[in-house]
C-alpha cells in the first residue's frame, strides 16, 4: 500500500488478522473485544497511520462531534475570550470548533447559520443581532438543533443564554463616579437604533422608573439604562446632551461624538464608555483634544481591555467574565446535546469593577 495512500479499517484488519466487524469495534470504542485482539487492532492501527474518517461515522451516528459559533466578530477582544472559553470546554470533551463571522450584518448571521446546520454541526452557539424576530433561529430550534444564546437575548426563544449583568455593571460604575463627586457623567455608547421607541422616549422611562423590558436589548442599550439608574439612586438629574450616542460599532463613530460635549459651555467631569470599541473612539478623541486622564476628565470604561492597565494611569474598568461566558454556554450547549432537558436557562454573570488611576475626586 502506498505511503500516500489512507488506511482503511478493512487495512486494519487484515494486518491485525481480525475480522472487520472486530476491527471496527475497537476502533469505534463500542462493543466488546478481548484484551489480545484489541491490542492486535490498535497496534497495527498506529503502523498504518490510520484514521477515522469522521464523515462516515457521522453518517452513522448523526452526530458529527463539532460544534458551531456565530461571533459578531472575532477580532473584538470580547469575542475573541468568548471563544477560547467554549474551546476549552470543547477540547476537554473531544469536540471540535467551526467558527464564522457575522460582522453585526443579519443577513451575514442568517447566512452563517445556514452553512453551520448544513455542515451537521452538534449544536450552535449564536450570538443574534436581530432581537426581535431571528425567524432563522426559531428555524434552528425547531428542527431540535441544540442552540446557545451568548451576550443577547431573542424575544420568545426560549433558549439557554449566557450574558453580563450589564445593567448592574453598569449602575455600579457610575455610582463610583457620583461617589467620587462627579455630577456631569457623559456616557459614549452605541445605541443601534432598536426600532422600538426613541431615545428620548427610552430615556423618559427610564428617568421616570417605568418598567422596560429590558432583556432583549442591546447591551449598549442595556448599559444606558444602568447609568440612568445610577443618576436616579443619587438624586441626580439626567442632561440627554451628555448621552453621546455613536450610532455604530466603531471607533471612528466614537471619536466623531465626543468632541462636540468636551468643547461645549458645560461639558462633563467624567466619562463611562460603554464598551472596548467606543473605549478606543474615546481614548483617540481625547488626544486630539489634548485632554488628559484623570487630570482634565476621569473616565471609567466597560470591558478590560490590555492597553488599558499598560497606560499610566491605568484605566478603571468593568471587566467581564468573557472566559467564564464561553466556557459556560459551552458546557449548557454540551448538557443539551447529551439529551439533557431543563426549562431555559439564563445565566446573568456579574461584571468586576477594577479600579486604577482614571477618576480623581472633585
Amino acid at each position: 500500500m502506498s505511503s500516500k495512500s489512507k488506511a482503511t479499517i478493512a487495512d486494519v484488519a487484515r494486518a491485525a488478522g481480525v475480522s472487520t466487524a472486530t476491527a471496527g469495534r475497537v476502533l469505534g470504542h463500542y462493543g466488546y473485544t478481548s484484551e489480545e485482539k484489541k491490542e492486535q487492532v490498535l497496534k497495527a492501527a498506529q503502523e498504518l497511520g490510520y484514521r477515522p474518517n469522521a464523515l462516515a461515522r457521522s453518517l452513522i451516528t448523526g452526530k458529527t462531534r463539532t460544534l458551531g459559533v456565530v461571533a459578531g466578530d472575532i477580532q473584538n477582544p470580547f469575542y475573541a475570550s468568548v471563544i477560547r472559553g467554549i474551546s476549552n470546554v470543547a477540547d476537554a470533551n473531544g469536540f471540535g470548533l467551526l467558527i464564522t463571522n457575522s460582522d453585526e450584518i443579519p443577513a451575514h448571521e442568517v447566512h452563517a447559520v445556514e452553512l453551520l446546520a448544513q455542515k451537521q454541526v452538534d449544536g450552535l452557539i449564536v450570538t443574534p443581532i436581530d432581537t426581535r424576530r431571528a425567524r432563522h433561529l426559531f428555524s434552528i430550534k425547531a428542527m431540535g438543533m441544540p442552540l446557545v444564546l451568548i451576550d443577547r437575548a431573542v424575544g420568545g426563544l426560549m433558549v439557554d443564554r449566557v450574558a453580563t449583568d450589564n445593567i448592574a455593571a453598569a449602575e455600579q460604575a457610575v455610582r463610583h463616579l457620583i461617589g467620587e463627586g462627579h455630577r456631569r457623567i457623559g456616557i459614549v455608547a452605541e445605541l443601534v437604533d432598536e426600532n422600538f421607541m426613541t431615545l428620548d422616549q427610552f430615556v423618559s422611562h427610564a428617568i421616570a422608573g417605568d418598567p422596560i423590558e429590558s432583556e432583549t436589548l442591546y447591551p449598549s442599550w442595556q448599559r444606558l439604562l444602568g447609568y440612568i439608574r445610577a443618576h436616579r439612586i443619587g438624586g441626580l438629574t439626567v442632561d440627554p446632551r451628555l448621552i453621546m450616542r455613536a450610532g455604530s460599532y466603531s471607533a471612528q463613530a466614537a471619536q466623531d461624538v465626543v468632541p462636540p460635549a468636551m468643547t461645549s459651555a458645560h461639558p462633563p467631569t467624567a466619562l463611562f464608555t460603554t464598551d472596548g470599541t467606543m473605549s478606543e473612539g474615546t481614548m483617540r478623541a481625547l488626544t486630539m483634544l489634548k485632554l488628559s486622564v484623570p487630570e482634565n476628565l476621569s473616565l471609567v470604561c466597560f470591558d478590560d481591555l490590555d492597553w488599558m492597565s499598560f497606560l499610566r494611569p491605568g484605566i478603571t474598568t468593568v471587566s467581564q467574565p468573557r472566559l467564564a461566558m464561553g466556557e459556560a454556554a459551552a458546557r449548557m450547549l454540551l448538557e443539551r446535546i447529551r439529551g439533557e432537558e431543563y426549562p431555559s436557562r439564563t445565566v446573568l454573570m456579574p461584571a468586576e469593577l477594577i479600579l486604577r488611576g482614571s477618576v480623581s475626586r472633585v
